[in-house]
């Protein structure tokens, strides 16, 4: 049974012309951001390279971490649609111990190729917290969790679960203390078994 959670970034269709300028202003961002350090990147700069007014990019996104999301939202909402909908052990089908542990290998890997860019979505604290991409990840890893035997204290633990999995901590286990992506791994799957083998 699929599990019950809503895939980020599908939206009304778009008119044309503001279709068109969502297109252009993400592959312009894409770009600025690829080509060098995205936080030196303006949203001056990505307007202008998009062809379209500040104010057209701020009434679009509103602010820098939601246009980091939207960057990335293509590569999001596939992992999205594979918890939901893949093969087991990442999509329905497998004990709640092995999906947790799929989804951390899983977002890990995501993280390895956009840790950097990501970093500047979760310009605090409250941003990334209060954000519908974590909430839909802390829906999934609560769900498990409760599947696992965690019943209240599930609400409070899928924040601990997602703790290692936010981009600061990422970058901090991989280029300060010099973490290999199995490494982090191995470790995140560790936490979720010791959560889980609590409730035995």
């Amino acid at each position: 049974m699929p599990d019950p959670l809503p895939v980020i970034g599908h939206a009304r269709p778009e008119r044309a012309d503001a279709a068109e300028n969502r297109r252009k202003l993400l592959a312009a961002a894409a770009k600025l951001f690829t080509e060098g350090d995205p936080a030196t990147v303006t949203m001056e700069e990505i307007a202008k390279a998009a062809g379209v007014g500040k104010g057209t990019l701020f009434r679009r996104f509103g602010d820098r971490a939601s246009l980091v999301r939207a960057v990335l939202s293509d590569a999001e909402t596939q992992l999205q649609e594979q918890l939901i909908r893949g093969a087991p052990p990442l999509g329905p089908g497998a004990p709640p111990l092995e999906r947790l542990q799929a989804f951390g290998r899983a977002y890990l890997q995501f993280l390895d190729g956009n840790a950097t860019l990501l970093r500047h979505a979760e310009s605090s604290a409250d941003v990334l917290l209060r954000s519908s991409v974590y909430g839909f990840y802390r829906m999934h890893v609560a769900h498990l969790l409760r599947e696992g035997g965690l019943g209240e204290r599930a609400e409070f633990l899928s924040d601990v679960v997602l703790a290692p999995l936010t981009a600061t901590m990422f970058l901090y286990f991989r280029d300060v203390r010099g973490l290999s992506i199995e490494e982090i791994a191995d470790a995140h799957a560790d936490l979720c078994a010791r959560l889980l083998d609590s409730t035995r």
